[in-house]
């Protein structure tokens, strides 16, 4: 039995403590606010077997400096922040061409085609599988044109072989009224699932952790590296601590942790926001990405959660106006006809690397510190099965996946 450290409770890092917990090993899980805290609360629950496609979709390049300048685009720029951000924006960028979207498509698709399956698998005999549900992913266009606009998108889902079916916004409605008179198309995405409370299903999962024996240490992590003895160490505001492996799983947060080992991580915060309708009169049947704002709406215990929009403007700055005006209105306009409570607004931070696909691995030959993180978009989707994946590089269990796309050391 090996004692390992996992350093970040959201869903990377509590499935990745509680495969290897069920692998034998001792694992101690530190997280500064607890499980759930981050972006792992806020996402939009979506199990989105095939989100195969980048943000940084062909042509992007063009148009983002147009976006940015529009208040209702759902691109937004914290422009004090920009001079830190042009290396990061300069590389991310040169991925809007077919090549690295197919590269993408090819690396994503083996972590996420399973994840409800997966998901089952990690929650089984727990109170969190009560949380995930089987449903369509669907795609609402308000136009022809909108719809074929995204023509080479669902080109390519349909090369890899994932399964969907276009229908007519009036077909649509037959099975969701909510959305009667709202799109031209809707493309139902099969084979793929939601969680009704993200925050609440992460959370009932480290409790099951934890009721299993492992540990929970809630501490600010300060440092990571390695001790007098050569084992991995953290450092925290509750002192040192040292264990024979460990595993980064701090998302957003990693790059300052790794930069201390001499790994440079072209890593940023794509910020997200989610605006919630609460005790609504009525619900979705499906979990909905509105396609003319990039956000999705999905039905949660309690509320609706319309979650989308990236902004870029570093960990530090809090909640800004502009993309939370932009959602509402968005939102607002959507369900013009639909009673409820009250809002609730959130924002979080999604690890994006410059590829848009996570780090996995191990950081050196030499080191037994390995990293968990840079999911973007997908970080629920991808989480259980991740999970899985470094409990068996960790435990020399073989990994039945080529690693090359994610190794640490790619940049």
């Amino acid at each position: 039995m090996a004692h390992i450290l996992v350093v970040g409770a959201g869903i990377v890092g509590v499935s990745t403590a509680i495969w290897l917990q069920r692998a034998g090993q001792h694992v101690t899980l530190i997280d500064k606010a607890g499980p759930a805290s981050g972006t792992s609360f806020g996402n939009a629950g979506v199990l989105a077997a095939g989100a195969i496609i980048p943000v940084t979709t062909p042509g992007l390049w063009k148009k983002a400096p147009f976006m940015v300048f529009d208040k209702d685009s759902p691109l937004f720029l914290r422009w004090r922040y920009l001079p830190r951000l042009v290396p990061f924006l300069s590389s991310y960028l040169r991925k809007c061409n077919d090549q690295d979207v197919s590269h993408y498509a090819k690396g994503m698709l083996p972590l996420i085609y399973d994840t409800v399956q997966q998901h089952r698998s990690l929650a089984e005999g727990t109170p969190a599988q009560a949380y995930i549900k089987y449903a369509d992913y669907c795609f609402g266009y308000d136009s022809e044109a909108g719809f074929a606009a995204d023509k080479a998108s669902w080109a390519l889902r349909e090369d890899f072989g994932l399964e969907f079916v276009a229908e007519s916004g009036e077909d649509y409605a037959r099975t969701d009224p909510l959305y009667e008179g709202k799109f031209h198309t809707v493309v139902r995405c099969k084979h793929h699932g939601m969680v009704s409370d993200p925050g609440a299903y992460v959370k009932a999962l480290a409790d099951h952790f934890t009721e299993e024996g492992g540990e929970l240490i809630i501490a600010e992590v300060d440092d990571v590296g390695q001790a007098k003895d050569g084992r991995p160490e953290v450092v925290t505001s509750e002192g040192r601590l040292a264990g024979d492996k460990l595993v980064l799983t701090a998302g957003a947060w990693s790059r300052p942790l790794l930069e201390g080992l001499g790994l440079k991580v072209p890593l940023e915060s794509e910020r997200g926001y989610h605006l919630e309708l609460m005790n609504p009169e009525r619900y979705p049947v499906n979990p909905m990405m509105v396609a003319a704002g990039k956000f999705a709406v999905t039905p949660m215990n309690g509320r609706i959660r319309c979650a989308g929009v990236v902004e870029f403007g570093g960990l530090r700055a809090g909640p800004q106006l502009p993309p939370r005006h932009m959602l509402k209105s968005r939102v607002k306009e959507l369900f013009s006809g639909l009673a409820f409570e009250g809002y609730e607004e959130w924002m979080g931070h999604r690890p994006a690397l410059t590829d848009s696909l996570p780090m996995l691995g191990q950081v050196a030959a030499d080191k037994d510190i390995f990293t968990a993180f840079g999911h973007q978009h997908l970080g629920l989707t991808g989480g259980a099965k991740t999970g899985r994946i470094m409990a068996g590089l960790l435990t020399a269990d073989p990994v039945n996946l080529d690693m090359a796309p994610y190794r640490p050391g790619r940049f």
